[in-house]
Parts: structure tokens; sequence; C-alpha cells
């Protein structure tokens, strides 16, 4: 049996702000996530990741929107 790797995106060079960075790539690591685990286990306040995820979202990024869906790197 053969171990299989997943080798991550590159980074978007339009990002700038570190947090644009630090969800983008939990995103892709964690294949996706809750604004609620995005909330826990960033530790960022809601507010400030619904800024990033929206600026994301608006890059073409992310994948999703509201409370309860999944976002996911697009």
């Amino acid at each position: 049996m053969t171990a299989q790797t997943t080798h991550p995106r590159r980074l978007p060079g339009d990002l700038q702000s570190p947090r644009s960075k630090l969800v983008y790539l939990y995103l892709d690591a964690a294949d996706g996530a809750t604004l609620g685990e995005l909330e826990r286990d960033l530790d960022m306040p809601k507010i400030s990741l619904l800024s990033v995820l929206n600026k994301l979202s608006s890059l073409d990024h992310v994948d999703g929107a509201g409370p309860e869906y999944t976002y996911r790197c697009a």
C-alpha cells in the first residue's frame, strides 16, 4: 500500500493581508470549514472572518456564504 500525498494549493498572489492568507490556507488544509469552525480554530471574531471571507469570495478564491455554510477554496 502506498501513501497518498496531497499538495496544498499555491497561495494566490493577490492575497495581501495575513488574515486572508491564514483563512485561505486553513480552508485548503481542512478541505472546508463552517464559520463556527473557523472562529473556534483560528480564534478570530466572526465579524473579522466575515470580512475576510467576503474578500476571498470577491476574488473568487472561496465558495460559500452564511453562518452554517461550509466555505471551501475555489
